[in-house]
């Protein structure tokens, strides 16, 4: 059996709702499965009980969007409490400029002559977090663009004409956060960091000397050279190793659930490995 600790909803940058996504989990057979939007914890408890409910191992999550050196990476946050006040508060401020920037961006592209709104994101979003995905499916509904790459590459992408930046918190303080929340912190994707492998090594010594937990080793997109030096780096820095398929749904249909993707299949040892870790946390 299977499980997939990266998932997102409808709460984010997905397309499935949480009751969907244990549907197909189920149908998939995993064995248990993690929900981590993007910079909130709006579905965790719905998607908990549902969870629950249907007998698989759920684990609540975040993904959030950090800085480290001027470069942009994503901190998966595991077993945090996400009705965790401070953990709540913390979140308005990076969910504030996802706004500001949704606006900025909104602006250029009407700059550019496109007839685009921010009603028309809003009801291509429908709750949760609005985000470039959104602008990019709207972009594509109305032929503007014939791809979700087609729209990054010439309109949302960095450097591109309708490019914004954005607020985000420093790695340490997002592990910092994470830890204060009582959860562990796992460096997403750390592969797509540089597909040469030369970064990875001095960035993932300062994270973990920052607090960080553990390494995402199994994704869709590593190579086995890649989670062959992963896997070392982990080893020798006592890091956890997790996995998950990064799944969203239709806004990203190459990424598969796991258990449905040939060959890709993170193993139930990472559930008892990442509760032994949390369960070392909350005492």
């Amino acid at each position: 059996m299977c499980i997939d600790l990266h998932v997102h909803s409808i709460y984010s940058d997905g397309s499935c709702t949480p009751a969907e996504l244990v549907d197909l989990a189920i149908v998939n057979g995993l064995r248990g499965l993690a929900l981590t939007d993007h910079d909130t914890v709006e579905g965790v408890e719905e998607f908990r009980c549902l969870g629950a409910a249907a007998g698989l191992v759920v684990i609540s999550g975040v993904e959030i969007s950090t800085s480290l050196h001027e470069r942009t990476i994503h901190i998966l946050g595991y077993g945090i409490d996400p009705t965790n006040a401070e953990l709540q508060s913390w979140l308005i401020p990076i969910q504030q400029g996802r706004e500001r920037r949704n606006a900025v961006i909104l602006k250029k592209l009407q700059d550019l002559g496109i007839d685009i709104t921010s009603e028309e994101v809003e009801a291509i979003s429908r709750c949760g977090q609005t985000g470039r995905v959104h602008i990019a499916r709207l972009l594509m509904a109305k032929g503007v663009v014939d791809s979700f790459d087609a729209a990054f590459r010439l309109y949302l992408g960095r450097h591109r004409p309708a490019w914004e930046g954005r607020f985000s918190y420093s790695a340490a303080e997002t592990i910092a956060m994470i830890h204060r929340a009582g959860g562990v912190a796992v460096l997403a994707h750390p592969g797509q960091i540089d597909p040469a492998m030369g970064a990875q090594p001095a960035l993932i010594r300062e994270l973990t000397r920052r607090g960080l937990d553990g390494l995402e080793l199994h994704y869709p997109t590593h190579t086995r050279r890649m989670k062959k030096h992963l896997k070392a780096l982990a080893v020798e820095l006592g890091l956890l190793m997790t996995g998950g398929s990064d799944f969203h749904g239709s806004t990203r249909p190459f990424h598969r659930l796991a258990g449905k993707t040939p060959g890709f299949c993170p193993p139930c040892s990472i559930l008892e490995q990442l509760t032994a870790r949390l369960d070392g946390r909350h005492h």
